[in-house]
């Protein structure tokens, strides 16, 4: 079973962020759907092990203003600036709107992934907003990529990321690529962040493509 990509490049958006390392390559992918003029919504859900992964990783702390800092930080503006598309929600809230099959989600994207909210996601456990909205992916059969990150990787990952392609989902670990010469860290990450919207249909006018 596959999920089929939308007929039109996705307008909304889920964007989940998980307990793994990498939030620069989150960071990264805000920006872009930031500044995607065709994505009009993005609901935005960060896991109480990912917030501790940014404190550590991009030097925020705190939940207040978070997508703001995230944004700031890149440009030079520690204090954060307002998002105009980026909408928090909460993990503990299964409630939410991305909760329901109804509402009308295009995509979602765990950015990074942890084994640990792969094998929820995999095994069906959906206790907390990010494996719910992941679930109604699956179900209505929407596009989900799941940015794994883990090495090594035992056999219980290795069969977990089975059951989620299985299922529909898209496994695309975080593998930054080389071999078009990154001058710093933030363009690597900015490079697969392209990746990953590009497979969505959101191609990046920035993007590195082979000519061979």
């Amino acid at each position: 079973m596959t999920s089929a990509l939308p007929n039109h490049p996705p307008q909304n958006l889920t964007v989940a962020t998980t307990g793994a390392s990498g939030a620069i390559f989150l960071r990264q992918l805000l920006l872009a759907v930031e500044r995607d003029q065709r994505v009009e919504t993005v609901n935005f859900i960060a896991s109480d092990s990912a917030l501790r992964v940014m404190a550590e990783e991009l030097g925020l702390k705190g939940r207040a203003n978070l997508v703001g800092r995230i944004l700031g930080s890149s440009a030079g503006q520690p204090g954060g600036r307002a998002s105009r598309k980026i909408k928090v929600q909460s993990n503990a809230d299964i409630g939410a709107n991305v909760a329901s099959g109804s509402y009308p989600a295009d995509a979602m994207i765990v950015l990074p992934c942890s084994v640990g909210t792969l094998a929820r996601i995999a095994n069906g456990v959906a206790s907390h907003l990010i494996e719910r909205a992941a679930d109604v992916a699956l179900k209505e059969k929407r596009p989900l990529v799941l940015c794994l990150r883990e090495t090594p990787l035992n056999k219980i990952h290795i069969r977990n990321m089975y059951r989620a392609a299985d299922a529909g989902a898209t496994v695309f670990p975080l593998i930054p690529a080389f071999y078009y010469g990154a001058a710093s860290l933030d363009e690597m990450a900015r490079e697969f962040a392209n990746r990953v919207l590009a497979h969505l249909g959101l191609p990046q006018l920035d993007a590195f493509r082979w000519k061979g």
